[in-house]
């Protein structure tokens, strides 16, 4: 391949494709305005100014578009980030807050090269399908305070702007129907003079990029004890929300990512963030959806230019952004819940095919991200459970049946299935110690070994035999059975 094939195909599609280009900017550009009443409510729920959140929003978006392993994905400052590092401010001031980022985003940086990014593996579909919904649903909620207690033309507004979003693509695709919505629903509240709450009525814009700086922190120890625990959190439900939501966009976009890059790249992201003064954060659900599925955003540029466009709105255009009703947000916002919820997992013909397991634990996410507002406890509950549900599924696949031989002189009981802590417990149960003959096999050729519990009950059951002057020969043992039984027989009992 020549020196000039070889440069083309590292060029961004973006640079190749006007097409391509088009959609991102404009996508960049709907992300930046959504980015903007979304990282003044969150630096509300973290206690800070909300210049910090919007800071944070820029530096995490920027950064992430370049180190990040997932294209097109939105991070910045989240509400589950929020809530975490909420009460180290409270209690310890603003300085402990911007350790705290910079130190998660150490750890952050350390357990993606450990492959903690291996662990979404363990993560079964209908968690995923939960993760999905509960998001939907937790998106949805926090657009209702805006729509309690308002002027009624608020109301109309969000139908209005519903409208546009569902119709204006049959007429044209070329510009994102959320910012058709966002222009005009702006237009006819300032031309009309309707008095509706505002974009402006959120916070102050910033009116200068952000600093660098260090935190003004004592660099000690006792500052690390308090600190640590906090980033550590912090650190867990970032990684958390973020390689769900990257698998998330993997599926709609039927294209893979690193996880592993992800997961780093968040860590750097969010040491840049801290050094910059912002409040740190993670991928954002609402706001991806908005620029992967809504606008169908598919590059890095995408990304970048919802953190430069953030910047440029507050900074530059400042009061023009400010008078943006909070209703042409809102309603970009419920069509968003709209297009990620998987309706389909909860259409009466899936629910009948759907085995109850998979049901209840779809449910038991949705209930727990949903109650906690924590997504990092929705999906770790949600596994367990699905774990738990597939182990007693499992277990009822081993059995055990007998056959004497006619001089009643041996007894042979062929194991089959799957033997683990679950379905080897009650193992030692399924012989006849007192009425067996003499001479006992125990034929493994349709079993496997998986666990010590495994070998612990086989050991059980032979001793139960010996102990009644018996002989138990065991048989049919496959390679990788073989080998655990022969290295821990005999070695897990006193």
């Amino acid at each position: 391949m020549s020196p000039v094939a070889r440069l083309r195909g590292l060029k961004p599609d973006w640079l190749s494709d006007p097409k391509v280009w088009r959609t991102e900017i404009l996508a960049g550009l709907v992300v930046g305005l959504a980015l903007i009443p979304e990282a003044i409510s969150f630096s509300v729920i973290a206690g800070v100014d909300p210049a910090i959140g919007l800071y944070a929003a820029f530096t995490m978006a920027v950064t992430i578009a370049i180190v990040g392993g997932r294209r097109a994905m939105i991070s910045a400052a989240t509400g589950a980030v929020a809530l975490v590092i909420a009460p180290l401010n409270r209690e310890h001031g603003f300085g402990y807050l911007v350790a705290a980022v910079i130190l998660a985003g150490v750890f952050q940086i350390v357990l993606g090269a450990l492959g903690v990014a291996k662990l979404m593996r363990f993560v079964p579909r209908s968690v995923m399908v939960g993760f999905v919904n509960s998001l939907a649903i937790l998106v949805f909620m926090a657009q209702v305070p805006e729509m309690h207690d308002v002027p009624w033309p608020v109301y109309p507004l969000i139908a209005g702007g519903l409208a546009l979003m569902v119709f204006f693509p049959k007429v044209t695709e070329v510009i994102p129907a959320p910012l058709v919505s966002i222009v005009i629903l702006t237009v006819i509240t300032v031309a009309a003079g309707i008095a509706v709450p505002t974009v402006g009525d959120k916070g102050d814009l910033p009116s200068s990029l952000p600093v660098p700086g260090e935190p003004d922190v004592p660099f000690t120890l006792d500052t690390l004890a308090t600190v640590a625990p906090y980033a550590l959190a912090m650190a867990l439900v970032g990684l958390m929300e973020s390689l769900m939501t990257a698998k998330l966009v993997d599926e709609i976009t039927d294209t893979h990512s690193s996880k592993t890059r992800e997961s780093i790249g968040q860590g750097i992201a969010n040491i840049v963030t801290g050094f910059f003064g912002g409040m740190g954060g993670c991928a954002m659900i609402g706001q991806t959806m908005i620029n992967v599925r809504v606008s169908g955003a598919r590059t890095r540029l995408s990304t970048f230019l919802a953190g430069a466009f953030l910047m440029v709105l507050c900074i530059v255009f400042g009061p023009i952004v400010s008078d943006i009703p909070m209703a042409a947000l809102v309603a970009v916002m419920v069509m968003v819940c709209f297009a990620t919820f998987d309706w389909h997992s909860i259409a009466p013909k899936t629910l009948k095919r759907m085995p109850a397991g998979e049901i209840a634990v779809m449910v038991i996410t949705v209930v727990c991200v949903v109650s906690t507002h924590n997504l990092a406890i929705g999906v770790v509950v949600g596994t367990i459970t699905a774990m738990v549900v597939f182990a007693k599924r499992v277990a009822h696949f081993a059995e055990v049946t007998a056959v004497t031989d006619p001089d009643n002189a041996t007894v042979v009981y062929r194991v089959t299935g799957e033997l683990f802590f679950a379905s080897s417990n009650d193992l030692v149960g399924r012989f006849n110690y007192a009425t067996d003959p003499d001479k006992v096999v125990i034929d493994l050729s349709a079993a496997h070994i998986w666990d010590a519990s495994s070998v612990a009950a086989l050991d059980a059951i032979e001793t139960k035999y010996e102990q009644r002057g018996k002989t138990v020969e065991i048989i049919g043992l496959n390679q990788p059975s073989a080998q655990i039984h022969d290295k821990l027989s005999g070695e897990l009992t006193a």
